[in-house]
């Protein structure tokens, strides 16, 4: 009897023992709690029971990034696209020797390129923003472009800044702001303008990788501003201008295509890497296009002061161009000196026809999308304190000064 009694009792007690490392039987004493049950970390030392996680997390996949500004090329001209076929290498031509100053000239200060950011496309560094133009050695010094992604449409945005006018005079027709050695450099020699336009299709590209660039508002040339300077509307940013540039090279018998598609919109930076995936575009569809313009506005002076650069010649009508040639300080560039040697040419036509129209041409650390052709540069028309009429004037006059030239190196 003793022994069932005991028996009966040792039963018992097991079922409670089962019933609280189940959990079936609540216990508060959570000291007598670890003596049945423990719950060990990978090494094997306790870990309390309310320090493990209530479920495993779940993996969380970013969605995969869409590139914007990849629609249908706009041009001023329907022109039929030729069947691709491969770019034959053509002779080295003859080469000229060309000394150009390693140093600033004593005329203001140009532009200083910023830091570069990771581009949109194949992962490539590439500069962004645009270079920003230091202002004048009499004056502060400049403030930044934007960088980040713009902000709302500001309704009735006027700017702040007082305008002031200067004109950009210079000796040494080059600004080095790279730490490549440009004394004795060689260029190829050709007669006319060192490249050659084909006799068919496209020959000439206008892109606007800072399509939001806009300038100081005036008369009828009001907008609805998105950042300083800066707006969507096509009608009233370097996209207008770009256009009438087309225009006036188009008197003169050459095809033109503008690409008025918005790159830096709604995301400012990457704008470099998308416009680099549209030009891969137009080249597949026109391979022998020969000359490609990104076409920009500069930024030159201060939160109080901002600088407008005019021709003196020109009674300030006309704001002043400038050349950015890109190198291969930092990515591959084959063409870099062909692309300068071709500046140096536009450059030298625009100055025997109208003096001043020009400022120094910016050779740069970085490529700007200037690899594809020998014929690639970076045109600054006027700053942001220039009017955009400022700004077509500027256009209209330098493909009056260059597009007989370029006209003349059609592929016979």
């Amino acid at each position: 009897m003793k022994f069932k009694l005991f028996s009966l009792v040792l039963l018992l007690v097991c079922f409670a023992l089962l019933g609280v490392l189940s959990g079936v039987i609540p216990v508060t004493d959570r000291d007598a709690v670890q003596v049945f049950r423990q719950v060990l970390d990978p090494d094997g030392s306790p870990v309390a029971e309310d320090a493990r996680p209530s479920a495993t997390p779940r993996a969380v996949v970013p969605p995969t990034p869409r590139l914007a500004g990849t629609a249908a090329p706009i041009s001023t001209a329907v022109i039929a696209a030729p069947t691709a076929v491969p770019v034959t290498a053509t002779p080295a031509p003859a080469r000229r020797t060309v000394s150009v100053s390693q140093s600033p000239s004593p005329s203001p200060e140009n532009t200083a390129p910023s830091s570069p950011a990771p581009s949109a496309a194949g992962g490539e560094d590439e500069p962004e923003p645009l270079p920003v133009t230091a202002a004048p050695t009499r004056t502060p010094a400049p403030s930044a472009e934007p960088t980040a992604t713009p902000a709302a449409v500001v309704h009735g945005w006027e700017p702040e800044a007082e305008v002031v006018a200067t004109t950009i005079t210079w000796q040494d027709p080059v600004r080095n702001d790279t730490d490549i050695d440009l004394q004795d450099i060689s260029l190829p020699e050709q007669e006319g303008l060192p490249i050659t336009l084909p006799d068919h299709g496209a020959q000439i590209l206008i892109i606007h990788t800072h399509g939001t660039e806009a300038y100081t508002p005036d008369g009828e040339d009001q907008y609805e501003a998105t950042a300083d300077y800066r707006t969507i509307d096509p009608g009233h940013t370097v996209i207008r201008v770009g256009q009438a540039l087309a225009q006036a090279l188009e008197n003169y018998g050459l095809r033109v295509v503008v690409d008025t598609e918005l790159y830096d919109w709604p995301s400012y930076n990457g704008s470099y890497g998308r416009a680099e995936q549209a030009i891969r575009q137009y080249l597949e569809q026109d391979p022998d296009i020969a000359m490609i313009i990104d076409l920009h506005r500069d930024a030159l002076g201060t939160d109080e002061v901002m600088y407008k650069t005019v021709s003196d010649e020109l009674d300030e009508s006309a704001a002043q161009l400038m050349f950015v040639v890109g190198t291969d300080e930092n990515l591959e560039h084959p063409n870099w000196r062909q692309n300068l040697a071709f500046a140096l040419s536009l450059q030298e036509l625009v100055e025997e026809k109208y003096p001043h129209l020009t400022r120094p041409t910016l050779v740069c650390p970085y490529r700007y999308n200037q690899q594809f052709t020998p014929g690639s540069i970076l045109l600054e028309i006027g700053t942001a304190g220039n009017t955009l009429q400022e700004a077509i004037t500027a256009a209209e006059l330098f493909a009056d000064a260059v597009g007989p030239a370029l006209a003349g190196q059609t592929d016979e």
